[in-house]
């Protein structure tokens, strides 16, 4: 009976965030931000849905398995959506225009493929001269 309940609240709350990430995918406006909305929500959606299966089955076997996959959903998940967004980035794919900040302004040299940190050229105008 009671963990009936615990499967049911996990799923709804699982199958809510999907939901979540589905809507953010229409509403969001650029690239970054739907990428952004998608990776959160759909991550603890599949997470706490996983769990829910889980629970249900009384399998401690199946149980592990679903730790491992939820497991590897958190660690791929944030590394992918970094990649995808970095990819994207330097592709050219252009910022939403009421965007507050882009980090990542001056700091790329499309021509050599380079990304500087900024703290280079610190060093370089700070660094004593003989």
């Amino acid at each position: 009976m009671i963990t009936e309940v615990i499967v049911g609240i996990l799923a709804f709350s699982g199958t809510l965030f999907v939901l979540f990430a589905a809507v953010g995918m229409v509403r969001m406006p650029d690239t970054y931000l739907r990428i952004s909305v998608t990776t959160k929500a759909a991550t603890l959606g599949i997470g706490l849905l996983l769990m829910a299966a889980a629970i249900h089955s009384y399998d401690i076997a199946i149980f592990a398995k679903v730790l491992v996959i939820i497991l590897f959903i958190l660690l791929t998940a944030p590394v992918s959506a970094h990649l995808i967004g970095r990819t994207s980035y330097f592709s050219g794919v252009k910022l939403w225009q009421d965007s507050v900040m882009d980090d990542l302004e001056g700091k790329y040299n499309s021509s050599t493929d380079t990304l500087n940190s900024g703290e280079q050229e610190e060093e370089i105008k700070n660094k004593p001269k003989n």
